[in-house]
């Protein structure tokens, strides 16, 4: 059973997180011949205060 563990920014809408989870399943499924209720996602997302890149956190561009 693949388990996938997504981590995203939060403000993404509720469908844009249906559709990413039904064509991540896809991928798993066609690339590696699995039953589509094996794929597991997990999304996890982080406020903007909790990520930073180049030492900039995402609250502060």
């Amino acid at each position: 059973m693949p388990i996938v563990q997504i981590e995203i920014v939060e403000g993404r809408t509720l469908e844009q997180k249906r559709e990413l989870s039904k064509k991540v399943t896809e991928a798993i499924v066609e690339s590696i011949n699995v039953p589509q209720d094996a794929v597991k996602i997990i999304i996890r997302e982080m406020k903007k205060d909790n990520y930073s890149e180049g030492g900039i956190l995402r609250c502060d561009r």
